[in-house]
């Protein structure tokens, strides 16, 4: 991949990264309640799919989804559901403090979360198979450039999700008041949920 190809690439994925979806609210949420540590553990689960996704699409079966209006169906369905038990989950997590002694975080828990949110986002797979393929020169080896791609990818993905669970970190300092827990449980709560009925009801041109 040339300089000039893999510039405008990574334009893209900055877009792409920068674009408030389900990826976001995770990595937002877990920092908000535990800590950058924790919401990093979730942001690289969220990578593993990703790579899984660019995977998909060089061996062609990203196309076969895009194509397949059931195989999209069924798992649009399975993402839906999992983000709406996701912000169920938040909606009714008990008020404690950030800061209060409780046992250890799920560490493979968090990090199964990020996996799940993306992996189960058809969408996602569909979009990175309409993304790909223009950034891929057919005349040169296509593992190395598919390297290139999932490398710059999840590098810019990490950065930006960094930012948006840093942010959200940062502000969960604040948050002691046991009113003001319960309202973001419930805000973050509300967006999972929300990710899951745009999810459920949109199509893959939308």
């Amino acid at each position: 991949m040339s300089l000039p190809l893999w510039l405008g690439f990574l334009l893209a994925a900055i877009l792409i990264a920068v674009t408030p979806g389900p990826g976001a609210v995770i990595s937002m949420g877990t920092g908000i309640r535990h800590g950058y540590r924790a919401a990093l553990t979730v942001i690289l689960g969220l990578q593993v799919a990703l790579v899984a996704h660019v995977a998909v699409v060089a061996l062609g079966l990203g196309a076969l989804l895009a194509a397949s209006e059931t195989a999209f169906a069924v798992l649009r369905f399975i993402g839906a559901s999992y983000l709406i038990w996701l912000g169920t989950q938040k909606w009714r997590a008990p008020v404690v403090p950030a800061d209060a002694a409780a046992s250890p975080l799920p560490r493979n828990g968090l990090f199964l979360q990020g996996v799940l949110v993306n992996l189960t986002n058809p969408k996602a797979i569909v979009f990175i198979c309409a993304l790909v393929p223009p950034f891929i020169d057919p005349a040169r080896a296509q593992l190395p450039q598919y390297l290139v791609i999932a490398a710059t990818l999840c590098l810019t993905d990490i950065v930006v999700m960094s930012g948006y669970a840093l942010a959200a970190a940062h502000l969960g300092r604040w948050l002691h008041d046991p009113a003001a827990i319960r309202l973001q449980n419930r805000m973050f709560g509300g967006l999972f949920v929300s990710a899951g009925a745009l999810l459920a009801f949109s199509s893959r041109n939308a």
